[in-house]
């Protein structure tokens, strides 16, 4: 025991460093070490003091040191078994982080000595203080003049997911705040995004993330964030001076504008990777608890190399934490969980009744937030779409697929189509959950933008360093004559017509749409589909004035506002839907080209290029026609029986409209009330 520093017993809860009246409480859970350090160090990361725990009381260490300050710098040492065949690696050589800081003097890079075990199965023995980022304690409160939370109807929530970087670097602002938190809530930051009439920013993630062994090497980084070291510290590298209250800026500020945010999390894996590589924190401090493993094997359901045991008591508690903690201090508003299967893993298998599913849905501080699920991870049984509680929203992938397919010109897709339309009711079922709950996207960060889906047929991914072999390879794409950019002024307008009618039947859809920022300004990655590595002009956006980015801002405001003035085109209530039976009921009626009820044969109809729907409310108040047509043959549709006059709400370029019939030029969408 040290005769400089004075300790007591302290509580084991909250975990973390919180502030006391007398010093410092620490806290940190770890089932099996046998010694638990307490690191002290200067701001010039110089180690001071090694003060062991003198408390644990059910897996969790604590005691309380007098005298400490906001400010200070530490880290924790783990004593313990070392048998990595049973999953055991502490080793005191290695500096590990506090899992609950709030802050750390630097952002983590890998370093090879950061390693517990060595090539050869031994311990590492070099002292890795030097190459692992300290905590610092830090006391982080609410903003006092925080404005109140948006409250978002449901049937009008549209996302747009926004990197905080790749939004902010080339907005014209000054230098400062570029690639920022504050960046994002700049004046032209703010007046874009209010623009487009969306409801709900979907932040890609802020933990703090570290980049990849295998892409340091190749003098790449990670860009996305997809692979944190904390899942409570802020991004440094998105911060002026201080990630901490500029990002809590950034989120009044956008609540301010009147959005609702939400974060993409990654609870699935840590930066640590293969047992080989970082241990930095979780692996040093209880490897055999917190990462799910098998007869001495990771189980390795994310891909990156381990996958965080969400049905351990230790990691429930530390996401639940975190995720209060980014609502109820940091000011978010919801989560969407990247992998999110990994969440609903028992011991191996997926089940809905997981433990930290129900952890978060009794919670009353979570449970109230928006709360988005990619719903697939690697592991078995990994595609669980439509299988989450009531509480998740998820991620409609059979949505993207079926719609790209319809647009490309693919056959036997008429049915499809009108079942993605209608909220994809075959995966989230009539009587047991809203068609709200199928977040529908054409495009998202992981795949090919809205530019590049028309303008590419193969993936262009050389920049990434991995020989053209990493992202998917099935893009359900096409270019329209010429792979990648051309000055073809017709297959220029092909494809920007293409682009406006994937924004039309995305949010003339029943469901959650979601849009993939960049894609209102026609931005390209250059055919790239993977560009989680690429920090550069590839994936920054561009904010030159085009005719594209002009056309496509305009259709995407349009239609947002007339979803919001027709609640019946995110959520219809149908007469044989249980889920209604206390409404009453709105009416659909599908048309063929003839504008006559569907017949049996016209859904069976392989080449189908036109499908059309007539949405009445159960006021009666207004009814409303929905056109899509596929084919660049010119055709010409009546008017459906009865209508005296057309309204026409929207359309894209090729539709033409007279008295008695409408004129598709070319493939196209429109949106009319009769």
């Amino acid at each position: 025991m040290s005769d400089t520093y004075t300790v007591n017993l302290g509580h084991p809860f909250p975990l973390g460093a919180q502030i006391t009246e007398n010093g410092v409480n620490f806290a940190v859970a770890s089932e099996e070490a046998s010694t638990i350090f307490l690191c002290l160090f200067d701001d010039k990361g110089n180690e001071l003091e090694r003060l062991p725990f003198i408390a644990k009381r059910r897996g969790i260490w604590h005691m309380e040191v007098f005298g400490l300050t906001e400010g200070q710098h530490y880290g924790f040492r783990a004593q313990g078994p070392f048998n990595p065949s049973s999953q055991r690696l502490f080793n005191e050589n290695k500096l590990l982080i506090d899992p609950y800081a709030k802050a750390l003097s630097g952002k983590l890079e890998w370093h090879e000595d950061q390693a517990a075990i060595t090539k050869d199965g031994e311990q590492h023995l070099v002292d890795s203080a030097y190459c692992v980022p300290k905590s610092i304690v830090r006391r982080v409160s609410a903003s006092s003049i925080r404005p109140k939370r948006v409250h978002v109807p449901h049937a009008q929530r549209a996302l747009y997911e926004l990197h905080v970087k790749g939004f902010s670097q080339n907005l014209p602002i000054d230098e400062t705040l570029k690639g920022t938190y504050l960046g994002v809530i700049s004046k032209p930051g703010i007046k874009h995004l209010k623009s487009l009439g969306i409801t709900t920013i979907q932040l890609m993630p802020c933990f703090s993330f570290a980049t990849e062994r295998h892409l340091q090497h190749l003098r790449l980084s990670n860009y996305w964030g997809y692979n944190p070291i904390s899942f409570f510290v802020p991004e440094p590298s998105y911060a002026q001076k201080d990630a901490i209250s500029e990002f809590q800026t950034m989120i009044d500020g956008l609540r301010e504008a009147g959005f609702e945010v939400i974060l993409d999390v990654v609870y699935n894996h840590t930066a640590e990777s293969e047992m080989d590589q970082a241990s930095v924190c979780f692996r040093g401090l209880d490897n055999a608890q917190y990462y799910r493993h098998k007869e001495g094997q990771y189980l390795n359901y994310t891909g990156c190399g381990n996958c965080l045991d969400t049905y351990n008591p230790s990691s429930i508690r530390l996401i639940c934490d975190s995720m209060r903690y980014w609502i109820t201090v940091m000011g978010i508003d919801g989560f969407r969980f990247d992998l999110g299967v990994d969440l609903g893993r028992t011991d191996d298998d997926f089940s809905a009744k997981a433990p930290l599913l129900q952890a978060i849905l009794q919670d009353p501080v979570l449970s109230e937030a928006c709360l988005v699920m990619e719903p697939w991870d690697i592991g078995p049984n990994g595609y669980q779409l439509g299988q989450f509680p009531r509480g998740f929203l998820e991620c409609n992938d059979q949505y993207r697929d079926a719609i790209r397919r319809f647009w490309r010109g693919d056959e036997g897709l008429t049915s499809q189509l009108a079942t993605r339309l209608m909220g994809s009711r075959d995966i989230f079922h009539k009587g047991q959950k809203s068609a709200l709950h199928s977040v529908n996207y054409i495009t998202y960060h992981d795949g090919y933008t809205l530019h590049d889906l028309v303008s590419y047929h193969r993936r262009h991914n050389m920049a990434n360093m991995e020989n053209n072999r990493d992202g998917h390879g099935d893009n359900i794409s096409q270019n329209f004559g010429v792979e990648g950019e051309t000055d073809n002024a017709e297959i220029l307008q092909r494809r920007l017509n293409q682009q406006l009618c994937f924004i039309a039947t995305l949010l003339l859809s029943q469901g959650t749409p979601h849009i993939l920022g960049g894609d209102e300004l026609s931005h390209t990655q250059q055919g790239n589909n993977n560009a989680y590595c690429q920090d550069n002009d590839i994936t920054w956006l561009k904010w030159e004035e085009s005719a594209p980015r002009t056309a496509l801002q305009e259709a995407i405001t349009s239609l947002m506002a007339i979803r919001k003035a027709y609640p019946i085109l995110a959520e219809i209530y149908l007469e044989d839907d249980p889920l209604y039976q206390h409404q009453p009921s709105d009416q659909i009626e599908w048309l063929n080209e003839h504008s006559q009820p569907m017949t049996n044969d016209d859904w069976a109809q392989k080449e189908r290029d036109f499908l059309s729907a007539i949405l009445t409310p159960a006021d009666l108040s207004t009814h409303l026609w929905l056109v899509f047509y596929r084919e660049d043959h010119p055709l010409s549709v009546p008017l459906p029986k009865n209508t005296t006059q057309l309204d026409v709400l929207y359309k894209t370029p090729g539709i033409e409209v007279d008295k008695t019939q409408i004129h598709c030029h070319y493939r196209g969408v429109m949106i009319a009330k009769l």
